[in-house]
């Protein structure tokens, strides 16, 4: 049974533009800018939990002594 031409243009259409809105959240998605953006979001909420900035701090300050004990023996 043969469809009608304009049905099946249609169809073509409708699929061309569920195609486009597909990668147009792809290329969202996997956007660099975003991709940064959200990386740095994370690493600032983890960053300002108290337990995580003042390890970090106790950490830095050791190395500090560290260093600091090598160039004066």
């Amino acid at each position: 049974m043969a469809r009608d031409p304009d049905t099946i243009q249609r169809e073509i259409e409708k699929a061309r533009d569920a195609l486009a809105d597909s990668l147009d959240v792809l290329s969202e998605r996997a956007n660099p800018k975003r991709l940064v953006d959200s990386g740095r979001q994370s690493v600032q909420s983890k960053l300002a939990d108290p337990r995580i900035k003042y390890g970090l701090i106790a950490v830095g300050a050791l190395v500090g002594l560290a260093i600091l004990r090598k160039m004066f023996r």
